[in-house]
């Protein structure tokens, strides 16, 4: 497949820059596979949609992860952490990046910046080091760049069941939940730390050619017996879908996945998928085209496009039944 397949145009006033109050106002797109039928919903409305199944959401929390910070000589870094490795330990990127060197300390930019003291320790290429600080990070969340302005809130780029601190960025699908329509609903949860190459954009020709770099996940056992014996599965964002997809190919419960879905990849365990509008070219929308048809996705985008779908982030949800 070439990566050019998954381009579509998007006009730029369609990527939502803030996100919908309440969170379960926003608007949701529903597609059934086996008859082709779209309909038009409100979010609040997916429990009439889900007729029994089980819903499986991915808990993971964003890190405060963006750290501006200065080197003895002055020069300004922008340190973003992608993973923590060991207890003070974290794989990280930095910009720019050329002439950093390992044994340097960057410190806050002022007296009243936050964020933590960072050692760089060694340079692991393409902007990457391995970094070491003291504490948990206390810096700014990682918008992705498409959003201009950080909402008021900063929960509002958390989900309202994100428990286990690790991300570099939201499982956005799940964004759209409140506590009570949660709560409504028979779910359960299961934890990939989101990293910032699920996002990024294919780089070479062919989709089969790109190669995703590996996230931590985690399954408690008791959760991976309902989801393996339940009569049909909703997995909530693409991260949820590939833990599951992960351990129903044989991965064990916890580890990391570099599972790259695409067109003609065989589900296992996912029958039903909640997702927001993705990016051009991402492995994200490789995977909904594996599960929804390459050609019926391509037509999904058109319909959201001219029905005014709000795309990204903090945009609207799609539901593929």
């Amino acid at each position: 497949m070439r990566a050019n397949e998954l381009d579509y145009d998007l006009p730029p006033e369609l990527v939502a820059q803030h996100p919908v109050e309440p969170r379960d106002a926003s608007r949701l797109l529903v597609f059934e596979r086996t008859t082709g039928a779209i309909r038009h919903r409100t979010f609040r409305d997916l429990p009439d949609e889900l007729d029994g199944r089980l819903v499986v959401v991915n808990d993971t929390r964003v890190v405060a992860a963006r750290l501006r910070l200065r080197r003895e000589t002055g020069g300004e870094v922008e340190v973003l952490l992608l993973e923590r490795l060991e207890e003070g330990v974290w794989e990280a990127l930095a910009r720019p990046s050329r002439r950093l060197r390992a044994g340097e300390r960057l410190r806050p930019r002022t007296t009243v910046s936050q964020g933590a003291t960072v050692d760089l320790v060694e340079a692991l290429g393409a902007g990457r080091w391995l970094v070491r600080l003291e504490g948990e990070p206390a810096g700014e969340l990682p918008l992705p760049p498409y959003i201009h302005e950080a909402p008021e809130d900063p929960e509002r780029y958390q989900t309202v069941y994100a428990a286990e601190s690790g991300s570099a960025a939201a499982p956005t699908a799940g964004l759209h939940f409140s506590d009570d329509l949660l709560a409504s609903l028979d779910h359960e949860t299961v934890t990939l730390h989101v990293g910032l190459d699920t996002f990024r954009p294919l780089t070479e020709e062919t989709v089969e050619a790109h190669a995703i770099h590996g996230e931590r996940y985690h399954v408690e056992a008791e959760a991976w017996a309902r989801i393996e014996g339940a009569g049909q599965v909703l997995a909530v964002g693409t991260t949820t879908t590939r833990v599951l997809e992960t351990l129903a190919h044989g991965g064990p419960l916890e580890g990391r996945t570099d599972l790259f879905i695409m067109p003609g990849f065989t589900f296992r365990r996912v029958d039903a998928l909640l997702t927001n509008f993705h990016l051009p070219r991402t492995t994200l929308l490789a995977l909904v085209m594996a599960f929804a048809g390459i050609e019926e996705t391509r037509r999904l985008y058109a319909v959201a496009v001219e029905e005014r779908y709000r795309f990204y982030s903090f945009g609207d949800a799609m539901l593929v039944l």
